[in-house]
């Protein structure tokens, strides 16, 4: 044997194991993923988010809302990372 027919019988076999494997791979059947599911884990309920949806629903309404007007304010002082100011006693005018 030569050289010449040496490299194509070795370009033959490569070609054909290139084929064998391709078809293999085309027919084979992959067997789905198990689903993995994560327990549901469900945040605490948040009061200041569900007063924030209720003035979001009441539309224009809720800039005259105090309920609203406090629900803003203090997601404000959350968002900026203050305190939430103490409460100042109201003075009626009697001493």
């Amino acid at each position: 044997m030569d050289g010449k027919m040496l490299a194509r019988l070795a370009a033959v076999v490569f070609v054909a194991i290139a084929i064998t494997a391709t078809v293999i791979e085309m027919t084979r059947q992959d067997d789905p993923a198990p689903v993995r599911t994560a327990p549901a884990l469900q945040p605490p309920a948040d009061p200041l988010r569900e007063s924030l949806r209720r003035c979001q629903q009441l539309g224009e309404a809720a800039a005259n809302d105090p309920g609203c007007l406090a629900t803003w304010a203090e997601n404000r002082d959350r968002f900026l990372g203050r305190s939430p100011a103490p409460a100042v006693p109201h003075d009626n005018g009697e001493q």
